[in-house]
């Protein structure tokens, strides 16, 4: 490459010097707007990245021992709240879940389910670890604790339940949200699924977090 004189380059003529100034300006112009307008592709599900708390609790595994949200970090959480003798929503709300598992094929072992209960009362550790087992032992876990914890929780993610009369044998349903919680490796809070969502939609936003994070 030859070098110009520096008394030359003082010689340019000015036109010179005034386009090539506007065509980096007109550069420099393009490239803001080109950021500026730069969309990120929407999610299939409900976006709630920034409105809920990260992944935070200190209940009861199915297997009896104490267990606390750190130790799910590292895999994405679906987090659900239900009961094991819920008649219908729940084991609806969870074979789909069992599908979107299937959809994602190997990433599946990057994702775990904790099943929540919202009836403590019933919901013992084996309970739940009967129930969750029926499933899918290996990435579903059931939690529990006391009913402080529970409510503790619920009101953490706004989560509404309420017990329904009892018939007369004792028995009772339990009203609650039946949506699911995504939340990330780093235990934050990222997505809200409902029944309305197909589980292939729900897949392709999971695998977008993992791919995200990998």
């Amino acid at each position: 490459m030859v070098r110009r004189p520096r008394a030359a380059q003082r010689l340019l003529p000015q036109r010179f010097l005034t386009r090539g100034l506007l065509a980096l300006g007109m550069a420099m112009t393009l490239g803001l707007l080109a950021g500026c307008t730069h969309k990120e592709e929407p999610w299939h599900l409900t976006n709630v990245t920034g409105h809920l708390p990260d992944l935070d609790f200190s209940l009861t595994s199915d297997d009896g021992k104490p267990v606390t949200g750190d130790a799910f970090k590292g895999d994405i959480s679906l987090v659900y709240f239900g009961y094991t003798h819920c008649p219908d929503v729940c084991p609806e709300t969870m074979a789909r879940l069992m599908q979107v598992l299937a959809a994602l094929g190997p990433d599946a072992q990057q994702v775990r389910i904790l099943f929540i209960t919202v009836d403590p009362a019933r919901d013992t550790p084996k309970a739940l670890h009967d129930y969750v087992g029926a499933f899918d032992a290996q990435h579903v876990v059931g939690l529990t604790g006391s009913d402080g914890q529970i409510e503790s929780m619920a009101r953490k993610y706004r989560v509404a339940y309420q017990m329904e009369k009892r018939d007369p044998t004792g028995n009772y349903e339990v009203t609650h949200s039946s949506a699911v919680y995504v939340f990330d490796a780093q235990g934050h809070a990222r997505l809200l699924a409902t029944d309305r969502d197909a589980p292939d939609a729900v897949a392709a936003d999971l695998r977008r977090i993992i791919d995200n994070h990998s």
